[in-house]
C-alpha cells in the first residue's frame, strides 16, 4: 500500500512508544515517518534538554507549533509527536485539519519501565519515579483524550500489535 490520504499523528505521554510505533507504521504503510522532537533537534542544532535549560519550556512549545506548520507542507505521513504537543489547543486544531490523531495510552508503571534509564526527558529529571509520572499523566490525559480520534491502550501489546491496530483503523 503506497500513500495515505491524511497524516496519522501519534500522541501520548513520553515513553509510551510513539517513536518506535511510527517507525514500524512507516515501513508497513510505505510512507515517510516524521518525529517532531527529532525535527526540532535538527533545526535547533541541540538536544531538547538543552533547549529547555537554555531557552525554557515556552520556547520549546513554540518550536513544536512551528513544526506542525512545516508538516502541513509535506505529503501525508506518520507523525510521532512530542509528549506535550497536544497540550496546546492550536496544535490540536492543526493536527485535526491534517489527519487522524491516535492517542497511545499506557499505565504509569509501563511508562516508568520505558523511561527509567533515560537522561533525555527534561520534565522527569530529578523526578524519575512512578508517583511523579502518574501526576504528570493525570494532568495531560484529559487533553490527550479531548484531542484523540482514536485511543489505543498499549499495556501488554508489542509495537507490531499497536501498529497493526492503527493500520486497521486508519487505512
Amino acid at each position: 500500500m503506497a500513500g495515505l490520504k491524511e497524516h496519522i499523528f501519534l500522541i501520548g505521554f513520553m515513553g509510551v512508544g510513539k517513536s518506535s510505533t511510527s517507525r514500524l507504521l512507516s515501513r508497513m504503510l510505505d510512507v515517510k515517518e516524521v518525529d517532531t522532537d527529532a525535527l526540532i533537534v535538527e533545526k535547533e542544532g541541540c538536544k531538547i534538554s538543552e533547549i529547555f535549560a537554555n531557552k525554557g519550556e515556552e520556547y520549546f512549545r513554540n518550536l513544536e507549533t512551528g513544526t506542525l506548520h512545516d508538516i502541513m507542507e509535506i505529503e501525508p505521513c506518520i507523525v510521532s509527536c512530542g509528549g506535550g504537543m497536544a497540550m496546546r489547543q492550536t496544535n490540536v486544531e492543526k493536527m485535526q485539519e491534517m489527519g487522524k490523531i491516535v492517542f497511545l495510552s499506557a499505565s504509569p508503571e509501563t511508562i516508568y519501565s520505558h523511561v527509567k534509564d533515560s537522561t533525555s526527558r527534561p520534565l522527569l529529571n530529578g523526578n524519575m519515579n512512578i508517583p511523579y509520572i502518574k501526576k504528570l499523566m493525570d494532568e495531560r490525559i484529559p487533553k490527550y483524550l479531548a484531542a484523540a480520534d482514536i485511543v489505543i491502550e498499549t499495556d501488554g501489546l508489542d509495537q507490531k500489535e499497536v501498529a497493526a491496530e492503527i493500520v486497521d483503523i486508519c487505512t
